[in-house]
């Protein structure tokens, strides 16, 4: 690779970038395509009536669980035993999970399979984000991890794509078959430079609890995960909600579910790509954070008060907000950044799991204010809360654009 090529061509053309952006595009597809085909799985499945919403619920729980669990054995193996080992062992676990799904005879198989998945696809994104972090020089990092989000995310409209044009167990087979396809490119990855001189110091590594023996490491971690509060807002509730949002605005025409997530992601992949872009441009991270967070207040502000007309206008709506909460990728390159190297998987393996645990606070308040003040200020408030704490922690982060990786957390 010539050195005098732009950062961005150089993240373009790396073989890590690249094919860490796959694993997410595989990661990001199997994590929607449960959405997609819920309702006819369940069907198919034999259950029926108000047991859709139930099993539903039941599934989409076991996934979280699983997530959220896998989120801190991943990333605690990222730091002791590799950025590979992770990417190896999660991208295994989570497509043979998937594979399994198209075989399912009972809500209790599953429901297991779905807690596997969750375990699989929680180690994908941190292990990644952190090995091109760490691969990547300080002028062209942020446009790499801009690249793996931007990818990965399209990933959410492939799977649509595939839930409408075929069966669920095809939909299932096939992520499963494209992640153990993508297993072979890994082969010809190599591990961080960062990771193998720490394999030589015996530093302690990996210690999740370490994250809060320290109030300066535990006030940088939850300010990582704070920052990410406003996206799963808009998603767990604006987006996941928005059949029953576009009935009490007045919306004429029918507005579903999955096409609104579908238009949100396609922005999504938008901001993921602008948001990189800009914090390279701007050389900060917290701006363009700040900024994000800012822009996604007026457009939530715009979308429960000024609301349009038709099903065309609310889904440009999903795709603006898609596109404000594009921050994902420099959300993950924050918490990245953040932490020494002995640390650094661990962090931004648990953090984007961690934020997406957050959508069950955060719909929990929204349902317990529904009933007495409605949705559009139940909305209101929640989201305001999330907003205000976000700006708030962006505030107390110090700014890591162009931080030399190579340091450590004194654990």
């Amino acid at each position: 690779m010539k050195k005098n090529r732009h950062p961005l061509i150089q993240a373009l053309f790396s073989t890590t970038v690249l094919v860490a952006a796959l694993g997410y595009f595989v990661d990001i597809y199997d994590l929607i395509l449960f959405g997609i085909v819920r309702v006819q799985s369940l069907k198919d499945l034999g259950v029926a009536g108000d047991e859709l919403i139930k099993n539903g619920v039941l599934l989409l729980n076991m996934q979280m669980a699983g997530m959220l669990i896998g989120g801190i054995i991943w990333g605690i193996l990222g730091d002791k035993k590799g950025r590979l080992s992770v990417l190896f062992g999660s991208i295994i676990l989570y497509s043979a999970a998937n594979f399994f799904n198209a075989f399912v005879g009972s809500i209790t198989m599953y429901a297991v399979l779905r807690f596997i998945a969750g375990v699989g696809l929680a180690g994908e994104l941190g292990a990644a984000i952190t090995l091109v972090s760490e691969v990547m020089s300080k002028e062209s990092r942020g446009y790499g991890t801009a690249l793996v989000a931007t990818i990965g995310v399209s990933g959410a409209i492939f799977a649509a794509i595939v839930g409408e044009l075929f069966s669920w167990q095809t939909a299932y087979i096939i992520g499963g078959v494209l992640g153990f396809l993508l297993l072979l490119t890994r082969v010809k990855m190599f591990e961080s430079g960062m990771f193998k001189n720490l394999e030589q110091k015996g530093v302690g590594r990996g210690k999740f609890l370490a994250l809060f023996t320290s109030h300066d490491r535990f006030k940088r971690y939850i300010n990582c995960v704070l920052i990410g509060m406003p996206i799963w807002f808009v998603v767990g509730v604006l987006i996941t909600f928005s059949p029953e949002f576009a009935r009490t605005l007045g919306y004429t025409g029918p507005v579903v579910a999955g096409r609104s997530i579908l238009f949100t992601y396609a922005g999504l992949i938008f901001g993921d790509f602008l948001s990189g872009f800009l914090s390279q441009l701007l050389q900060s991270r917290k701006k363009v954070v700040a900024y994000a967070i800012v822009v996604t207040a007026l457009l939530v502000a715009l979308f429960l008060y000024f609301p349009g007309n038709t099903a065309f206008h609310f889904y440009a709506f999903c795709v603006l907000l898609g596109l404000a909460i594009g921050y994902w990728a420099v959300f993950v390159t924050v918490a990245s950044e953040q932490f020494g190297t002995n640390l650094r998987a661990t962090v931004t393996t648990t953090a984007p799991n961690f934020v997406r645990g957050a959508v069950v606070p955060i719909t929990f308040g929204f349902e317990a204010l529904r009933g007495s003040v409605g949705m559009v200020y139940a909305a209101s408030i929640i989201g305001t809360i999330c907003i205000v704490i976000a700006l708030a922690a962006v505030y107390s982060l110090k700014e890591t654009f162009g931080k030399d990786l190579n340091f450590l957390e004194n654990i």
